[in-house]
This record gives structure tokens, sequence and C-alpha cells, in this order.
């Protein structure tokens, strides 16, 4: 009974006050994929080297063996939405690997109660209806190493996003990621622009039902919204180091630069640029059983009495591989240290060679 009509309105208000260029756009696509990586906090630019690499940096798919599938998990606010993830990617060559990728962001069984009262005024529960509200982003992506320069490997990926608000509303968006990985003396590097041409967004709205709605609900009189959405660029410098111990130990610590090109709530924020930081760890034991933590998300947040208070989010994670098969499990947001909700996220990673 939580999915009334008031998701509804959640979900349309997305895109009702969307003016042509919004600062944030097809946000379900910046949550993150993996278990893994999340427990880190997201700091994997650098050293991303697997099937998940196609969404955290193309670059990392050549890293791979032979063939990898991977899928993941999570449910927020409460169960009412669920986030699930799946990956294939396979190395082509010695120098190029293309993987494939679909993230999908949903509500189901949501209350339509735009008819619940008839045209003579009488409440009828039979004609209330159920809907689904989803987000899908489709991702294929190339990685490419160049034979000038030792040690650095390139990555594209070409987005289709898919946004459909039930019988009401959908849309179909394009756009590009761009990314680099260059290793030297042990140390890793990564760049990730994101939305390098801007994605667009074209919706298409059924006027009936859109119209609908406004009657259905008071005050409720607004314009029909923009029809198109641009998501701006987005970029994420990365840097990484392994360090091992006695052959069995090893630590992994890497940090992350994520920037905006535009004025945030981002701890260092200005009118051309905002980043927000982000560490990790993980500790691993003979690449068998491996513990993460991670701090980031670091955001001012205005107070009740006007003050600014800079919240973060830290999570932790564990992960088990067993000849190839990894499991891996983060719990995000630990002690509710920003205004984001504690999620348990779920994934496995799969080296298909095992198989054969």
């Amino acid at each position: 009974m939580k999915k009334t009509i008031a998701v509804l309105l959640l979900f349309t208000g997305l895109f009702i006050h969307a003016q042509s260029v919004r600062k944030y756009s097809n946000e379900f696509m910046n949550i993150g994929v993996d278990a893994a990586a999340l427990g880190m906090s997201n700091a994997v630019t650098a050293f991303t080297g697997d099937v998940n690499s196609g969404y955290w940096n193309p670059a990392g798919l050549l890293k791979i063996e032979d063939s990898e599938a991977s899928l993941m998990h999570a449910s927020y606010f409460a169960n009412i939405a669920q986030y699930d993830f799946g990956g294939y990617a396979k190395k082509i060559d010695d120098r190029s690997a293309w993987g494939v990728s679909l993230i999908r962001f949903g509500v189901d069984d949501i209350l339509n109660t735009t008819q619940l009262i008839d045209s003579e005024g009488n409440i009828d529960y039979n004609r209330i209806s159920l809907f689904s509200t989803a987000d899908y982003g489709l991702t294929f992506s190339y990685a490419r190493k160049p034979t000038l320069i030792e040690g650095l490997q390139y990555g594209v990926n070409a987005k289709i996003i898919r946004r459909v608000i039930g019988e009401f509303a959908s849309s179909w968006g394009f756009g590009f990621d761009f990314g680099l990985q260059y290793e030297s003396n042990d140390w890793h590097y990564g760049l990730m622009l994101r939305d390098i041409t801007t994605t667009y967004n074209i919706w298409a709205i059924d006027e009936d039902k859109y119209n609908a709605i406004k009657d259905a609900v008071a005050g409720q009189n607004q314009e029909a919204p923009e029809s198109t959405e641009i998501t701006l660029p987005k970029a994420q410098l990365g840097i990484a180091k392994k360090f091992d111990f006695h052959y069995d130990y090893t630590l992994l610590a890497a940090i992350n630069l994520n920037m905006q090109f535009t004025r945030t709530n981002d701890v260092f924020a200005s009118d051309g640029v905002s980043i927000d930081p982000a560490l990790g760890l993980e500790f691993g034991y003979t690449d068998l059983v491996f513990l993460r933590a991670g701090v980031g998300n670091f955001q001012n947040v205005e107070q009740i009495d006007g003050t600014r208070k800079v919240n973060f989010q830290p999570n932790i994670g564990i992960g088990f591989k067993y000849k190839g098969i990894q499991v891996d499990y983060a719990l995000t947001d630990l002690g509710d240290q920003s205004a984001a909700l504690y999620s348990n996220i779920f994934s496995v990673k799969v080296d298909l060679s095992i198989f054969r």
C-alpha cells in the first residue's frame, strides 16, 4: 500500500520540472555496480580490470584473460525500488576487448488511483490498476591498447537509455563515455569521462493520461514538461597502488576525484567545477578472501538552523573468490552518516573459461 499515487507524482516530478539542461539527469546511471567496487566507495577508476569495467572504465576490459559475466542486485527505499545489473565481456586479442551490460532501476506494482473516482463521483476500487516505472541503461564497450605508449590503454562506451513511467511517458537517450588507464612502476592511473558529448533524452508524453493526473490531483495545473533532457559531462580521476606482504597478503589503496562541471553540494565546489573525493581500501588474503572499506560522497548539507555540515558515506564489504567464481557483499552508508539510505548489495562474477 506504500506504492500509491504519491510515488507516481514523485517520478513524474523528475521530468515535470525539467529544463533543457539539467544538473541532475539519468542519475540511476551514477549509482555504481559491483558490490566489490561499492564497498570501496566507487574509488576504482584507476585499477578496475574485469567485466564490470564496462561501467567503471572501459579501458579496464583489457585486463580480463578470456570472458567473464557478472550479476548484481540491490534494494533501495525499504525494498520499494529494485536495482539490477548484468554484464558480459570478452577478450578479442592481446590488444582489444569488448563488453555489453544492462542496468535496470525500477519500482513495480505502483497503484494508479487516477481513475478511482468515476464520472458520477463514486469511489470504485475496481478502477485501480498497477503500473511500473523503470530506467534502463544498455552499454556497449570496446577497449584497445595502442602500440606506441607502453602501459596505456583506452576504452569507449556507447549508451542507450530507456526510461518508462507506466503508460504516462517514456524516453530514449543516447550518449558516449571515454576512459583511459595507465600503469607505471606498479602505480595505476585512470581517467573516466562520462557523457562526453552530453547524453540526450527525448521524452514522449501521453497527453490524455498526463491530463488525467492533473485532473485527479488538486492543484496540478502545470503545462506539459520539456521533451528533451541533456545530461552534462562528468569526469573521474583515479590513482591506485597495490602492496604485497609476504606473498599471501595484499593491500590495495585507491583514491578518486569525482568532478562535475557545475556548482553542486560537493565538499569542493565552484562555478566551474565541483569535486567529491572518494577513498577505498581492499585487504586480500591469498587472492581468496577480501575485506573492503571506503568513504566518499562528501556533501555540504544545510541544516535547519542555516549552518552547513559536511556529510559523508562510509561503506564496507567482503568478498570470496574460488576457482574463477567471486561472490561479493557490500553495506553502503554504514551508520547513516549521509543523506543516502543504507543498502545491502550482492554481486557475483564468473570467469567463463572455467566451464571449458
